[in-house]
């Protein structure tokens, strides 16, 4: 059985982004600054930080994909595509399903689509350009698995409006919970009153996986 995750176009594709990705270690950005402006300013500005999900973190959502075969997976926050490569690969091997991205940057989302063409995963992915909360208005359901790894005080937002659509049992992946901005959404998904069963997963930066009633 053929894994597309380790084909050698994709691995070399991955292996690049990781690489270039290193170099996010040597720059600090003004984040007292740029948490108060406009979102789509914000992402202007940096739009040559990578910001990925760890490796290990990538594996994780591969193999979340493969067993739970959804038709239909969207990810809010691009960026150069890495975690979008790995929801990829996995929707190839199942041979069924979509993978619907969004992206406020439009360098990164020409990026992304260069990146997973070069991999031949780009006709699994669509990714759509601007504010998520707009872009993924009118994408119909049933969505079986969400990855929220956008600016974080919108990940909540962004699953509130995700949640009529979401199938019985879809899996919602949330990336960087160890930041602060994290508090509000990890405590609606904790709540067995909002109808998830949710539990952080030690992959580096914190992921918590929610399934939804």
């Amino acid at each position: 059985m053929t894994i597309t995750l380790h084909e050698p176009r994709v691995r070399s594709v991955l292996d690049r982004l990781f690489a270039a990705a290193e170099s996010d270690d040597d720059f600090e950005p003004p984040w007292d600054d740029l948490l108060s402006v406009d979102p789509q300013e914000r992402s202007d500005v940096l739009a040559g930080v990578y910001m990925p999900i760890s490796a290990r973190g990538g594996d994780l959502l591969y193999g979340l994909v493969r067993s739970s075969r959804p038709r239909t997976v969207v990810e809010f926050g691009t960026s150069f595509g890495i975690s979008t490569l790995y929801l990829a690969a996995a929707v190839a091997d199942n041979r069924a399903g979509h993978v619907y991205s969004t992206e406020m940057s439009a360098a990164k989302v020409t990026a992304a689509r260069r990146n997973l063409d070069e991999a031949g995963l780009g006709d699994v992915v669509t990714v759509l350009p601007g504010d998520a909360r707009q872009t993924l208005a009118d994408l119909p359901g049933p969505i079986g698995l969400v990855l929220l790894d956008g600016w974080k005080e919108f990940c909540l937002p962004v699953l509130r409006d995700l949640e009529p659509r979401l199938a019985p049992g879809a899996l919602v992946v949330a990336d960087d919970i160890d930041q602060e901005s994290m508090a509000g959404y990890l405590a609606y998904v904790r709540d067995p009153a909002n109808g998830y069963v949710s539990v952080a997963f030690p992959v580096e930066d914190g992921m918590e996986i929610s399934c939804r009633e």
